[in-house]
């Protein structure tokens, strides 16, 4: 069995796959100023909740972009299994040919989303995960990561308008039931869903004009895509468990 982690900005996904099957999943906080033992104590029952013995783990891998808590989720792991995670960075292979301008500043994440959505679906593609932040990655009709965008995630977008004016209030994300609103909430709401839907749409178009052809696939992940990614126009493949697909990958490569 393999232990798999991605930690992000918001959320620290963890899964447990035996072969190509998911034994379970879960989803955490991320808190920066967690400790090993606390970060094991929760690791350590979400193996009982999900009735899985820790030491049938067999294997460890991880991805973190919150740099100070890699090593504290590291030390977690090998307190509740015993196995020291392979972490996903410089010096791993991933199989994956990156045509940016500096191949080490690609972050961890965008590594794997690629890796396992160029395994599963054809090229050229669009990956996108939209989390704290939405990143679009591209990777062209050989494989090779050509680069993308970042811009803000949805929920980071809605926070800011909120906290920036004084009238517009917090709101909770849903899809409202037109895009003509009356009233400030749902035009809140509309403006957010609507207008991300609208936005990915927006970079397809741009990104098959730029490279001068169709993409055969686009891929989205991430916690937030289930909510606008069926708003969207194109067609868009939801893949909530691309990382761990990914982690796995990477981890399989490495042995």
């Amino acid at each position: 069995m393999l232990l798999a982690i991605d930690a992000g900005n918001t959320h620290i996904v963890l899964g447990c796959l035996e072969g190509d099957s998911l034994r379970f999943t879960a989803r955490l906080r991320t808190d920066r100023a967690k400790t090993r033992d606390e970060y094991a104590l929760l690791f350590r029952s979400l193996f009982d909740l999900h009735h899985v013995e820790p030491s049938a783990v067999e294997g460890a891998v991880l991805s973190c972009v919150v740099s100070e808590l890699t090593n504290v989720l590291c030390r977690a792991v090998e307190t509740v299994t015993e196995k020291k995670p392979l972490v996903v960075g410089a010096g791993i292979k991933t199989g994956l040919n990156i045509k940016i301008d500096d191949p080490g500043q690609l972050g961890a994440d965008l590594v794997v989303g690629a890796v396992a959505a160029t395994d599963k679906y054809p090229k050229p593609m669009i990956v996108f995960d939209m989390g704290t932040a939405n990143t679009m990655s591209v990777i062209d009709k050989e494989g090779r990561f050509l680069g993308g965008a970042i811009l803000a995630g949805l929920q980071l977008s809605v926070d800011a308008l909120s906290s920036g004016t004084s009238q517009l209030p917090h709101i909770q994300l849903s899809v409202p039931k037109k895009v003509v609103c009356s009233n400030t909430v749902e035009c809140m709401q509309s403006g957010a869903v609507f207008g991300h839907a609208a936005m990915l749409d927006g970079l397809i178009d741009r990104v098959e004009e730029e490279l001068g052809m169709p993409m055969a696939s686009v891929v989205a992940t991430g916690g937030l895509s289930t909510l606008v990614v069926p708003l969207c126009r194109r067609k868009i493949s939801i893949e909530e468990d691309l990382m761990l697909q990914g982690l796995k990958l990477i981890y399989d490569k490495n042995q």
